[in-house]
């Protein structure tokens, strides 16, 4: 999500630079009338949003499950490790040998395991994200549309950039950009 803030950080930026050019064009009162800017929060809107909130616990749900297989894996390996410890002693040299063979050759599956359920977490992520910003933004742009907005800004959150500081409640659309794509996503 991080490179999402700064994807759109780069891109709305020299947005807002331009709108701002745009308004020093006109005379205050046209200027007025033809540039009206808002905010969104897109991590708002995913999270309070109704085909949001199923996305991520049906993400949540899959980490929960690959949790459990992983941490059944540990689980193993701790009592295998208990077992070698305490067999050690009966065993010979080339018989530890093998086994603590045996025990490193799980420990490297048990990472293997861990690291391709990262890399297929951080896939799921990716592809999750992408796909709702795009809906986010269509639901933003009606909601645009209809109020007449020439630009909508993304708001950003603690866990991206931050690129707004302040903005009247007037202008921050997440609500109404909520109610919309709730609207064009609910099944």
């Amino acid at each position: 999500m991080h490179r999402t803030g700064i994807f759109l950080g780069r891109i709305t930026l020299p947005l807002v630079a331009a709108g701002m050019l745009l308004l020093g064009s006109l005379p205050t009162a046209q200027a007025a009338e033809a540039f009206k800017m808002g905010v969104v929060d897109p991590q708002s809107v995913l999270e309070k949003s109704k085909a949001g909130r199923k996305a991520l616990d049906g993400l949540k749900e899959y980490v929960s499950t690959r949790q459990k297989l992983l941490s059944r894996d540990e689980e193993d390996l701790r009592n295998t490790e208990k077992t070698l410890k305490e067999q050690l002693a009966k065993l010979s040299e080339a018989e530890k040998k093998e086994k603590e063979t045996q025990f490193r050759a799980k420990i490297q599956d048990y990472q293997k395991r861990a690291q391709e359920f990262n890399q297929e977490l951080q896939g799921k992520q990716k592809e999750l994200v992408d796909d709702y910003m795009k809906k986010i933004a269509t639901a933003t742009q009606t909601v645009a549309e209809k109020g007449g907005f020439s630009i909508v800004v993304d708001k950003g959150s603690e866990q991206t950039v931050k690129i707004v500081i302040y903005n009247k409640d007037t202008i921050d659309l997440t609500d109404q950009v909520t109610k919309e794509f709730d609207r064009t996503n609910s099944k």
